[in-house]
């Protein structure tokens, strides 16, 4: 059985684990199916925005999908919910992505 076969066995059980969702996008990522990744990553922020880690993942995704303008606006959602969760090393993460991208 493959990493995305058990991800999805244990994701059947616990539907909701925002831990196994974002382990299954970044597969997702390794294989290309980028928008399958980008899809999870939305579900995640908009239903826990305080899950942190998924917004540099969905920007960079957004990047490469050449949406430049989503990709912006997660970030500096990310950054927002970041500066919030008192996350000073994921704020400077998204905060160097953003400026990368918009600079």
């Amino acid at each position: 059985m493959n990493r995305i076969e058990k991800i999805l066995e244990f994701l059947n059980q616990q539907p909701k684990d925002n831990f196994l969702r974002h382990a299954l996008a970044l597969e997702y990522i390794k294989i290309g199916e980028d928008l399958k990744a980008r899809d999870l990553f939305i579900d995640i922020l908009e239903e826990t925005p305080e899950y942190i880690g998924s917004y540099y993942h969905l920007a960079k995704i957004l990047e490469k999908l050449q949406d430049k303008s989503s990709a912006i606006e997660w970030y500096e959602k990310g950054m927002a919910a970041a500066k919030l969760a008192k996350d000073d090393h994921a704020y400077r993460e998204l905060q160097a992505a953003y400026e990368d991208l918009v600079y």
